[in-house]
This record gives C-alpha cells, structure tokens and sequence, in this order.
C-alpha cells in the first residue's frame, strides 16, 4: 500500500531524513519507534505533505501511485489521513457535528463507543479546551475512524494522556485494522509499538532496524538516547 523509496528531508542545510525505505502492507499497523528529536513528525509531516513538508529526494508511493508532489488535499482524497500528538480544538463546534462532517461517515455513536465514550455524555458537548487530552485524543480518533480512511498516520497517540485513554486507543488501532485501513504508529512508547505487525526504529533520521515488536523494541530499550540536536531543529521547523 504505502512505500517509501530514499526519502531526505533538510532544512537549512541540517539533514533530518536521511534516506527513508519502508514498505507497509494494505490491513497492516506498522510501528515507528524512536526517542524524542530523531524525525518522527517531520516524517509524518512529509507523508501527508503538508506545506513545506517536500522531500529533497526520493518517492512516496500509494497503491503504485507516485504521490510524492500531491498536496495534502489530494492525499486526503485518496483515503490517507493524520492524527496529531496534540489534536486542535475546535470552538463552538459540538462533537456530535465534528464526528459528522464527511457524507456517509460512521455513526457517531459507535464512533464514541470504540474509544470508550459515552455518547450520551459526549455528543452535545464542545470541541474544546474543556475535554481533557485523553478525551480530545480518543475523540479525534473517533473523527478519524468515522471517515474511513486507507491509510492513518498516528503521531504519538498515547504522549501525555492517563492509563485508560491509552487502553481505548489501543482498542482503536487495532479496530482500524479490522476495518482494512492500514496504521502507521508513530511512537516512544515500547509498549504502544508492540501492536504493530512489524516494527521499524527511527534513529537520527534513518530507520536503522526492522522487524518483529519484541525483537525491535528490545534493541530500542538497550541502544537509544535522545538526539538533542535533531530535535532543536524539529522544535524549531514545527513552531
């Protein structure tokens, strides 16, 4: 389905991916770990092709189709979509209206369901600072799930939320799957990477192991640190 062919990203002159291969199958979740700074977003950034997300070199592959220089609106149109670590709030827009903004969507309700939330207490209430991040979190999944994507770019769904948003999460991953939508997990988290049928380690903008989620995360816990100066320039690309 999705097949990245020796994707480099620079700014100012500072290379942040640094020859990016990667092929994931259609119904698949595959999981990207890595620590804070190596690349993550920037990669999630340049898979859905956000404005000045273009890579210097290289292919992005969907269904066979080179989509490397599609805007963001067309890669949407073919079924890929993105989740954000932290989800943008929305004023005066209900949940129940936010979960039915695409024809033929999902039912709210089960959308609610499928990541824990009554809908009785959610429905009628506002997108915004007043939900907690786990809610707004698994909400935004619920959004996601209700359009029925092909392809979802999850960066750091699990950051800064309690035990039971992640738990609700997971359950959501893994409904995506069984909907036939592939995931593409982007995470710090052993634990959250572990769902994923094969497991890629992102260091200093390269994937330098793949493979099984015990075999991968395993490697990840012994060997990796933060790579501080990847990450001032993220921080700074991101502001």
């Amino acid at each position: 389905m999705l097949e990245l062919k020796d994707i480099h990203y620079s700014v100012e002159r500072k290379e942040i991916l640094r020859g990016i291969n990667l092929v994931m199958g259609e119904g698949k979740i595959h999981s990207i770990i890595g620590v804070n700074g190596t690349g993550k977003t920037t990669l999630a950034a340049v898979l859905m092709g956000l404005n000045g997300y273009k890579p210097s070199r290289g292919e992005v592959l969907f269904n066979g189709k080179n989509i490397t220089n599609f805007p963001t609106t067309e890669r949407a149109k073919l079924g890929i979509t993105l989740a954000w670590q932290i989800p943008a709030n929305f004023e005066g827009i209900t949940v129940r209206e936010y979960l039915s903004i695409k024809k033929n969507s999902v039912e709210p309700k089960k959308a609610l369901k499928l990541v824990g939330l009554n809908p009785d207490l959610y429905l009628d209430r506002t997108v915004d600072e007043n939900l907690s991040g786990g809610e707004r979190k698994r909400i935004e999944l619920a959004s996601v799930f209700s359009i029925k994507p092909k392809l979802v770019i999850l960066d750091e769904p699990d950051s800064g939320i309690d035990m039971a948003s992640i738990s609700a999460i997971k359950k959501m991953i893994r409904s995506f799957k069984k909907m036939g939508a592939s995931v593409l997990l982007i995470t710090h988290s052993e634990r959250m990477a572990r769902i994923g049928d094969s497991v890629a380690l992102l260091c200093n903008g390269k994937i330098v192991k793949e493979g099984n989620g015990k075999e991968v995360t395993e490697f990840f816990r012994k060997h990796c640190k933060e790579c501080d100066h990847i990450g001032e320039i993220e921080e700074e690309i991101l502001k």
